[in-house]
């Protein structure tokens, strides 16, 4: 069982995001962790670890795993070798982003499911509106490139413009950090940051 498993890793490899798949399916049952653990005889710690990849389930576990949430082996592998390996937005594609009534909208380049190290998106800002920090994320790197426009970025005491072009790379600042729109016509960023 063990030469097997090893087999699946070393074929589909490190991107085969096994865990987020197991989590998504999970979740799409609305089961928690402990009853999906209680059910596949593992310690909810270990699920955890599994779901996050940090470890590998042995293939008698993952059989188990896939049991108690009610889905085939074969089928949550096929799902893992499916996902997204690359996102595209393309510049004519910008004007199809809809804005909603905070003001910004945000299109991602991966679904949550296959992001593991960074995420990134492409922000529509509309004037007058601003973004704030991402929540509960701590010692975090952003990345932002003005594609359109010019926005203000606030960072901690510093007040920078961004004009067309600009770039900027900084640690983010939960209470103390504003991407802000303060010109008459929308503005469109991209933006990367560690997850």
């Amino acid at each position: 069982m063990k030469y097997i498993w090893r087999g699946l890793c070393g074929r589909f490899g490190r991107g085969m995001n096994l865990g987020s798949v197991l989590r998504k399916l999970r979740k799409d049952r609305k089961l928690t962790l402990k009853a999906v653990a209680a059910q596949a005889g593992i310690s909810e710690g270990f699920l955890s670890q599994i779901e996050n990849e940090v470890n590998s389930p042995s293939v008698e576990t993952l059989v188990n795993i896939c049991s108690a949430i009610g889905y085939d082996i074969g089928e949550v592998i096929r799902q893992a070798q499916n996902q997204e390996r690359l996102g595209l937005i393309r510049r004519d594609e910008w004007g199809e982003i809809e804005i909603p009534a905070s003001g910004f909208a945000t299109q991602r380049f991966l679904a949550p499911e296959t992001r593991r190290v960074i995420d990134s998106a492409i922000l529509k800002i509309e004037p007058g509106r601003s973004i704030p920090a991402r929540k509960g994320v701590k010692n975090s790197q952003e990345v932002l490139c003005v594609l359109k426009g010019n926005i203000e970025l606030v960072h901690g005491e510093e007040v920078h413009i961004l004009k067309e072009g600009d770039a900027v790379h900084y640690w983010s600042l939960y209470e103390k950090q504003m991407i802000t729109n303060k010109t008459r016509s929308v503005a469109i960023v991209m933006w990367v940051g560690t997850i």
